[in-house]
């Protein structure tokens, strides 16, 4: 598939690029490279302390969050595949220790609670710049760049995001998808969240970037 950069116009109906912050981004850059593993699969840590602790982590959530409670945890791994798309209620804060290429779609292309993997875009995102993707984008884990390299990647959300799982009973289908705290999940039927119950709700091929990536 065509790759996109966040610098790209085609960027704008999904996110943006932050400006500024030079200090913070370097801070929480050196942060994700000396204190967060790269595993063979793809993780995932909702809040690290490492990351929350820093100055940069508290500067970036009062203006960016305008001082909501906010958590600074990571992606990190080796992924090419897109296996599934989620979206909260709220942006989300990406910022990369590497590059890292990010699989997105729009809310507003979900008919019935399904979409076509055709409506996906990748987009490349570089080390170092921070961005924002909005609560409309659908997205999920970061791919690598590189058939050889994995990625590191700062994901910043609203405090409780991913964390746990409201206690209720469905009052509508979009409900079923809540599949944690501000976080709803529609699944491609090849991947193991949908095995382990999600909404299958991605149609069409299971994209995977591998054959583009160089060694």
């Amino acid at each position: 598939m065509e790759l996109l950069k966040v610098t790209d116009p085609e960027f704008t109906n999904y996110g943006r690029i932050i400006e500024g912050y030079e200090e913070e981004k370097q801070q929480i850059v050196e942060a994700l490279s000396a204190k967060t593993p790269i595993p063979e699969g793809t993780d995932y840590v909702a809040e690290e302390k490492e990351l929350q602790n820093l100055s940069a982590s508290q500067k970036i959530s009062n203006s960016l969050f305008g001082g909501s409670p906010m958590q600074f945890g990571w992606c990190n791994g080796h992924n090419t595949k897109l296996n599934c798309l989620e979206y909260h209620r709220s942006s989300e804060i990406n910022l990369g220790a590497t590059d890292f290429i990010l699989l997105l779609a729009k809310r507003e292309e979900i008919v019935d609670f399904k979409i076509n993997s055709s409506k996906v875009k990748a987009f490349f995102v570089p080390k170092g710049v921070m961005i924002e993707v909005y609560a409309t984008a659908l997205h999920y884990a970061p791919c690598q760049t590189r058939k050889d390299a994995g990625f590191q990647v700062l994901v910043g959300l609203p405090k409780g995001t991913n964390v746990g799982m409201p206690n209720f009973t469905a009052g509508n289908q979009e409900d079923k998808l809540l599949t944690a705290t501000n976080k709803w999940l529609l699944a491609h039927s090849e991947s193991s969240e949908a095995h382990n119950g999600a909404w299958v709700g991605i149609t069409g091929e299971n994209i995977d970037i591998i054959g583009s990536l160089p060694s």
